[in-house]
């Protein structure tokens, strides 16, 4: 009885997938935030073809396209039966998902992608930099991150977008937009959610926080091509159209989950900045002389 009960739960994936009864694509990372950033929330509609299916503490957006499903996000490897699940209470089929779109190679927006990707058939799409750290499941050589270690489930396949190249789906185009700094790879994106004739610019902001493992100086020669980064971003958040904001965790957006305030992508780049300007006089002040 129990072989065959193994068996049931090793075909019991999503579309027919096999899925072993302890899923490696799966297997929880927990951290002292990994309570609080996959929260239930409930999905919903934002506007227009645009939804929230994540957590209260990490975005995870569905975009209906009208000829396939977009995800953006993946969130934690134990997040990705939650967010198919969300998918699924929305009326959609999670097989309908053609593309999942990543901000970052980091394990807390990351960590669900080979599962997702596997149980939808859904190709992961990221920068180049992107790229490379979904393929290792580890952050880059040069991430201000690396101190910290650990590993996420590896993306084995991986579309790469350069910055202002354009995804076309269905009724949907869906603009890379590079936003290093938090990581050199990172990649916000943004598209057009109507409703008859409104439309509006929706924007799914990557983290632009300037955080780091401890030892590490943005401020040291390694640093700089990361200021260099965050400076680019916040030139492109100031002047990208942005009508609503999502950011990759909510909290960095303002209040509730998403953002409709006027101005909400430049105030973004400007809690960033002031972070930035922050750690960098820290660092000085603690340089010695």
């Amino acid at each position: 009885m129990i072989e065959v009960m193994s068996l049931f739960l090793w075909l019991a994936g999503a579309g027919g997938t096999p899925v072993p009864a302890i899923d490696p694509l799966t297997q929880p990372i927990e951290t002292s935030r990994s309570a609080e950033w996959l929260a239930p929330a409930e999905p919903e509609k934002i506007f227009g073809n645009t939804y929230l299916v994540g957590f209260a503490g990490l975005s995870v957006a569905l975009i209906d396209t009208g000829d396939g499903l977009v995800l953006v996000d993946g969130a934690l490897p134990q997040a990705a039966p939650a967010i198919l699940a969300n998918v699924r209470k929305l009326g959609f089929d999670p097989q309908d998902i053609k593309y999942i779109l990543s901000t970052e190679p980091h394990f807390d927006h990351a960590g669900g992608l080979a599962a997702l990707a596997r149980d939808t058939g859904a190709a992961v799409v990221a920068s180049v930099r992107g790229a490379e750290g979904l393929r290792s499941g580890r952050h880059a050589a040069d991430d201000p991150q690396l101190g910290y270690g650990g590993s996420w489930p590896a993306v084995a396949n991986v579309r790469t977008m350069k910055d202002g190249e354009v995804l076309r789906l269905g009724t949907t185009a869906i603009t890379a937009i590079a936003t290093p700094g938090h990581t050199m790879g990172s990649m916000s994106w943004t598209w057009q959610a109507c409703e008859g004739r409104v439309c509006k610019a929706v924007v799914f902001a990557s983290s632009l926080n300037p955080v780091s493992a401890d030892g590490y100086r943005f401020t040291s020669r390694a640093g700089k091509p990361f200021i260099k980064g965050f400076e680019a971003s916040y030139r492109k958040m100031d002047a990208v159209p942005c009508d609503i904001l999502i950011s990759a965790h909510p909290d960095n957006a303002g209040n509730g989950r998403y953002s409709e305030k006027a101005g909400a992508c430049r105030a973004y780049a400007d809690r960033s900045r002031r972070a930035l300007a922050r750690r960098l006089a820290s660092e000085r002040v603690e340089t010695p002389k």
